[in-house]
């Protein structure tokens, strides 16, 4: 479970990436104006990097020995956990656009899935 976390999450990730750095605007529908300035692009675009980032990272852990997939692990967990709770945070004060209920869902799920990915290897 912890590849096929570790994958999906890769693969999620890398089309997050390139929707912020390639289609800022439709990516951002209903969130990003159709006259963004320049500059709300540009940050946009800038912050699809970190996710290629961290997709090739958790792409290139999915055959890594236990003790180097913990820190990926928390790392995730971190990470997708305090999405989870900023899209909590939207969804319930109805300040996030509809589809983030969506992307809650899923940030949420591989929050839980990198949870139990690393219990299970804390066992080992």
């Amino acid at each position: 479970m912890t590849k096929l976390t570790l994958i999906l999450s890769a693969l999620y990730l890398a089309l997050v990436g390139l929707a912020l750095m390639f289609f800022p605007l439709e990516f951002g529908r209903d969130a990003v104006p159709a006259d963004a300035s320049p500059e709300l692009l540009a940050l946009l675009r800038l912050l699809g990097g970190p996710f290629l980032g961290i997709a090739v990272l958790n792409w290139l852990s999915r055959n890594a020995e236990p003790a180097t997939l913990r820190s990926v692990m928390v790392a995730n967990i971190v990470g997708f956990g305090a999405v989870a709770a900023n899209d909590i945070w939207g969804v319930a004060s109805g300040e996030a656009r509809d589809i983030a209920k969506l992307f809650l869902v899923v940030h949420l799920l591989f929050t839980l899935a990198f949870v139990a990915a690393a219990v299970r290897a804390g066992r080992r």
